[in-house]
């Protein structure tokens, strides 16, 4: 098939649904769903270049139910038409020189996407498209999730707030980083800078997680041990409920260590995360007042003394950041935060599971077993 002047040739492959090949791989995905849809839920790494806009698909569906598909269908190419479909047309091709191992979808898989591969077809373009649509590797996904629910092995990694649970398992060719999937680390003080994926995107990305970590052999999976939600997203059901009677295995370190994780985690590494995003001067404000709102958030659980002491504290520590760079002056509220509020509450917890605690030791001897755990399968 010949391509566009100036472009490479792309070699004609035929259409696909062999979901678990295209999700195990991560070929680029072209999505031509309208913005909202893809803002909804989309899959990692997908590029949306909507055949209509949000205004067009509306428009075009009310013509549908008041006319039928042939109205519809008329509407939209008198909408899409002249220089607005070629403008389309060639982000489409542009895509497709950049990306000749990728492949297009829309909801169903059904008029847009064959309508997407038409143009580009009558363009010099033949590019596949995934049957079933973003509907068929959505309900894929589900099933894979809801799969390694049910036929895994699954391990609880347990440890008072700064132990380094995310920490080690990143260590394990097993871990599954259920934080690092929400963009969030769970706690009061866990929002990032960059805001937390939706909930359908949080699913997707746990799920293509889960279905390349079994693909590669892995029959036994290593969580942190989480809430019912993470900020604003929820654990799937059937996997926190797998989580609630799974063995639990409990992280121990030295309160010096946890004070200078969480030092690194939530004021040196946070902070830079925020300058990064907006600069040097509004980032650090944006995380100065995100650490003060944090703090305000578990106010009535600290008592009006205690939190008006910590914020003293927190206050004086940003002060001195701002001014000099030094963070050491966050040790203070970070020590006397860990040892009247994290970790009565986790004690609380922990003894409430004691039953379930199948191995508990330091780091090391944690790594170890957890990856022994892996190899008995």
């Amino acid at each position: 098939m010949d391509s566009l002047p100036g472009s490479s040739a792309v070699t004609a492959r035929p259409d696909s649904a062999d979901y678990r090949a295209l999700l195990l791989s991560g070929v680029p995905m072209l999505d031509v769903r309208a913005p909202a849809e893809f803002l909804r839920g989309a899959f990692p790494g997908a590029v949306n270049l909507p055949l209509m806009d949000d205004d067009e698909r509306h428009r075009v569906g009310c013509r549908y139910k008041e006319e039928g598909q042939q109205a519809a269908i008329a509407l939209g190419h008198t909408l899409v038409s002249g220089e607005v479909k070629a403008r389309r047309v060639a982000a489409w091709a542009e895509f497709a020189r950049r990306h000749p191992d990728g492949y297009l979808y829309c909801f169903r898989g059904g008029l847009r996407s064959q309508i997407s591969q038409q143009w580009l077809r009558e363009a010099g373009i033949d590019y596949p498209r995934v049957v079933g649509g973003y509907k068929a590797m959505r309900t894929y996904l589900i099933d894979t999730l809801d799969a390694a629910v049910s036929e895994c092995d699954w391990l609880v990694l347990g440890g008072l707030t700064g132990s380094g649970k995310t920490a080690l398992l990143a260590e394990l060719d097993n871990g599954v980083d259920l934080e690092a999937h929400a963009a969030h680390r769970g706690s009061s003080f866990g929002r990032r800078a960059r805001p937390q994926p939706t909930q359908i995107d949080f699913e997707n990305g746990l799920a293509i997680d889960l279905l390349r970590r079994r693909a590669a052999g892995a029959g036994t999976l290593v969580v942190e041990d989480e809430g019912r939600f993470i900020g604003s997203r929820d654990v799937p059901p059937r996997l926190y409920a797998r989580m609630q009677t799974s063995p639990l295995v409990w992280l121990d370190e030295p309160f010096e260590a946890r004070v200078e994780r969480v030092l690194k985690d939530y004021v040196v590494d946070l902070a830079a995360e925020f300058i990064a995003a907006h600069g040097a001067e509004k980032g650090f404000e944006a995380f100065s007042e995100r650490m003060r709102d944090a703090l305000a958030g578990i106010a009535r659980r600290l008592g009006g003394a205690r939190y008006q002491r910590l914020a003293a504290l927190l206050a004086h520590a940003l002060q001195r950041q701002a001014q000099t760079g030094e963070v050491d002056e966050h040790r203070l509220w970070i020590a006397v935060l860990l040892r009247h509020y994290y970790d009565p509450m986790y004690d609380y917890q922990r003894e409430a599971r004691e039953s379930r605690i199948v191995f508990r030791g330091d780091r090391a001897a944690v790594r170890e077993y957890l990856r022994e755990r892996a190899g008995r399968r």
